[in-house]
């Protein structure tokens, strides 16, 4: 507004602002092509004019930008939408039912987390194998559980090895309705029976943990996230080559000097991949947990959870690298998940894997220590914290355990049946580590006939499971399976609603071999994990020892 404001000064006519010129005063002709006076010589604006002016013009440029950066926004979103691939969650029976919510209505949430080896994509290939894996069914090499509790206070990272031997359930490969059936083989083999579908459903037979969702990522996912994030820093003790050796293939390619450096790109997921040189696949898990401590620390430290170009940047790149389950395929839904672990402490972060044994049949496969992988399992469902670092429960607080209060009389479920016409069908579930129990259901049976469920019957079917679970199948036996549990002395949340049975079905596990009671289990404590675990706590800064023949360049 230059010649606005030189025209207000001495010889001009206008005295001040906001004085009106006189009927005598001299008024310049308007300047050609200025624009800034009114047509045909009018009245110059007044300082109030000048002002309802530029603020008609302020308002305008800031509607237009508003209206701009929305639209952009909109678009960007929708861009970031477009890039997600997502599938079915569950592509096989668990039979596994949500944990109960805590006194303030808060579960606990469960991703799994799949790292895929699949060679379906020129730069898949580029990054790790060669042409003759094209077409093969992918493996999940990388399979982990993220564990966040209810109260949002702590999180925990558990991995299972990919050459661990499990029972892998029927699944159905959702786009072509193929069907696989139920198997027992390594743990990494699920992805190529049905999806990360398959590979979910898997776990929670293993665990009988609810899991709300997966995502996976492939070689190109982990250098495009690797790039985002800005690189993580990574340390060995000594100086690493994960090259060929005499009688020893392949090898991640990976190539440091001793001590701490950032790596990026191809050399996180030569990281990422190193498994000879680390030892074994237990010290590939180690190092994994250790990328992921530090990259954890480093968005932090670097505000990276409320940076909005930083958030632009990782979203860009997460919409990329990773196919999600369904109910999660929305930019705002993965930005809510990332944002659940912003305000959890690095020291309430715990990494581990679970505890495994050398296969009997097998020395290159594992089997699932089941008596220390258990008392993990148990704390994941119970949400007790992998780590001692939280603060202490006041006092008369009760176990972190207790079961959450009962439902309100709006949402309460119809009562229960009559007992005694109440159908229950019992099978021997002890043979879980050591042989099944004899007549083990037949003694439960002929419990539930004392307390009254006259048509309670022994099976002479064989279920192993670890631990005692009352299943259903439809809602209208949902009462009658909490009667039945209840009779027990079973915890309600042991009961779940299973599509693979036509009754209410009494699986006695492998942690009721005795006595008609069902034996009540002490809640574990915060950060009792088993040594065999491998646990780190997200402060810990170690390096990685390297295996001798792989620290020579």
């Amino acid at each position: 507004m230059q010649g606005e404001g030189a025209g207000g000064r001495a010889g001009s006519g206008i005295s001040g602002p906001g004085t009106r010129p006189t009927a005598t005063s001299a008024v310049p002709a308007p300047r050609s092509g200025s624009g800034r006076r009114g047509e045909g010589g009018g009245k110059r604006p007044t300082g109030r004019g000048r002002r309802r002016r530029a603020l008609r013009w302020t308002a305008s440029i800031v509607a237009l930008l508003i209206l701009g950066t929305a639209a952009a926004g909109y678009l960007y979103y929708r861009h970031l939408n477009a890039n997600i691939r997502s599938g079915q969650r569950l592509s096989g029976d668990s039979g596994v039912a949500k944990s109960d919510a805590d006194a303030a209505g808060r579960r606990p949430l469960n991703i799994l987390m799949l790292g895929s080896d699949s060679r379906n994509k020129p730069e898949n290939v580029a990054l790790g194998g060669n042409w003759d894996s094209v077409g093969s069914d992918p493996l999940a090499d990388v399979q982990m559980l993220i564990h966040i509790s209810a109260d949002r206070k702590n999180a925990s990272v558990t991995s299972v090895p990919r050459d661990t031997i499990v029972e892998i359930p029927e699944c159905t490969e959702p786009k072509t309705g193929k069907k696989f059936k139920a198997t027992k083989a390594t743990i990494n083999r699920t992805l190529g029976r049905g999806g990360a579908g398959c590979t979910l459903a898997t776990w929670e037979k293993l665990t009988n943990i609810y899991i709300d969702h997966w995502m996976t990522i492939d070689f190109s996912g982990v250098v495009k996230m690797a790039d985002a994030i800005g690189g993580v820093d990574v340390c060995v003790n000594q100086d690493v080559y994960d090259g060929p050796k005499p009688g020893v293939g392949g090898g991640s390619g990976l190539k440091l000097r001793a001590g701490t450096t950032k790596v990026q790109g191809e050399q996180a997921l030569q990281w990422l991949r190193t498994r000879h040189a680390f030892g074994s696949d237990l010290g590939r898990a180690k190092a994994q947990h250790m990328y992921m401590n530090s990259m954890i620390r480093g968005l932090k430290s670097q505000n990276a959870f409320t940076d909005i170009p930083r958030l632009t940047n990782l979203a860009e790149a997460a919409t990329k690298s990773l196919e999600v389950s369904e109910e999660i395929g929305s930019v705002k839904k993965l930005l809510d998940l990332a944002l659940l672990l912003k305000d959890v402490p690095v020291n309430r972060i715990t990494m581990a894997t679970i505890p495994v044994l050398e296969a009997p049949s097998d020395r290159n496969r594992v089997v699932i220590d089941t008596a220390d992988a258990e008392k993990m399992w148990t704390m994941l469902r119970k949400d007790v914290a992998l780590d001692a670092n939280g603060d202490p429960a006041p006092a008369g607080s009760g176990s972190p355990s207790a079961p959450a209060p009962g439902p309100t009389p709006e949402t309460s479920p119809p009562p229960a049946s009559d007992p005694a016409k109440t159908t229950v069908q019992v099978v021997n579930g002890t043979g879980v580590g050591a042989p099944p129990v004899s007549k083990r259901a037949t003694a439960i049976a002929g419990q539930l006939v004392s307390k009254g469920f006259a048509l309670a019957k022994a099976d002479s079917t064989l279920t192993p499971e670890k631990t005692t679970l009352v299943r259903y199948a439809t809602d209208t036996q949902a009462a009658d399976a909490q009667a039945v549990a209840a009779a027990l002395g079973i915890p309600a949340g042991a009961v779940q609603k299973s599509a693979a049975i036509s009754k209410i079905t009494v699986v006695v596990g492998a942690d009721w071999r005795e006595g008609n009671a069902y034996p009540q289990q002490p809640a574990p404590e915060a950060g009792a994990v088993p040594e065999t675990a491998e646990v780190l706590n997200g402060t810990d800064t170690s390096c990685m020892d390297v295996y001798g023949p792989y620290q020579k360049w």
